[in-house]
């Protein structure tokens, strides 16, 4: 049965789902092997399309048999030639279906997978729809208390949230990955998201958000005994002196070069504005300070 047409194969278990006079309840059982052999002949015959509809078919069987771990399997494989066929909509939807099906098993992983390939497929095309499938993913994995799986989740999100010139939320997702790595004590990730963070803040010229951001991540003890956080009071206090030799010197430094790449490149442009302006702000406060502790 396996070589014959695929398009007979498709008549026939379309046949065997349809209620008729001579049959009263649907054969999902035989019609769902014949979905699965005619997905895989249209697919040697590269005929995406049909190949597309004959694994969405088979999904369908195998939750209608209570199977959806193998459901969720041919949904991927759905979304996987919606993206060769260029189908982004499918794409999106047949890769959070799959998500669902897997979540249902109680198998939090392979749900986030599908939901990072989505996203992945998506980048360059729908950047917002793939960060939402990546938050998705990440928030799955958090919710399981599997936090570190999502690191690279995280990552490529903020890249493509770089991407987009989106440089607060690029930052607020980098904190939100340096909480994650607390979760799990990986002080060394913790570090470099923070770092990350207030890299991503300079870098879009505001000063007071970063040092804002500098200040919240002091509060967490583990991240005051980093590297990275020796860099981080480095690099504002050479935002504060306006000294741009001083933070492009910080910027090449080794603790800053072990970060991810779209945030070294970030780091290697700062500084991106006037700084000599921080330098006469940080004096008036300071002589505002002083003039307000003057009681002679």
């Amino acid at each position: 049965m396996s070589s014959s047409d695929p398009d007979k194969l498709m008549i026939k278990a379309d046949k065997l789902t349809k209620l008729s006079m001579t049959r009263w309840s649907a054969d999902w059982k035989s019609a769902t092997v014949l979905y699965e052999q005619a997905a895989n002949a249209y697919r040697v015959r590269n005929n995406h399309e049909k190949a597309k509809i004959a694994f969405e078919k088979a999904s369908k069987g195998q939750e209608m048999l209570s199977s959806p771990w193998d459901a969720a399997k041919h949904m991927e494989s759905a979304g996987a030639l919606a993206k060769e066929l260029g189908n982004l909509t499918e794409v999106a939807d047949f890769y959070r279906r799959a998500s669902e099906l897997y979540v249902l098993c109680g198998r939090s992983q392979p749900a986030s997978d599908a939901l990072s390939k989505g996203a992945h497929a998506l980048e360059d095309s729908k950047p917002d729809e793939a960060i939402t499938l990546y938050t998705e993913a990440c928030t799955l994995l958090e919710d399981d208390g599997r936090e570190q799986m999502a690191f690279d989740l995280y990552r490529d999100a903020t890249s493509v949230f770089v991407k987009l010139e989106k440089y607060s939320d690029a930052a607020e997702l980098l904190l939100r990955w340096g909480l994650a790595a607390d979760k799990c004590n990986a002080v060394h990730s913790q570090g470099k998201a923070y770092l990350s963070a207030i890299i991503v803040y300079l870098y879009a010229h505001d000063f007071k958000q970063a040092e804002k951001c500098y200040n919240d991540c002091s509060q967490v003890d583990a991240f005051t005994r980093t590297d990275q956080y020796r860099a981080a009071s480095k690099l504002l206090s050479a935002y504060r002196e306006g000294d741009v030799e001083e933070i492009k010197r910080v910027a090449q430094s080794s603790t800053i070069s072990h970060l991810d790449h779209v945030i070294i490149r970030l780091a290697r442009k700062l500084p991106t504005g006037d700084v000599s302006a921080l330098k006469t702000d940080t004096t008036e406060d300071q002589e505002e300070a002083l003039d307000e502790n003057d009681l002679t």
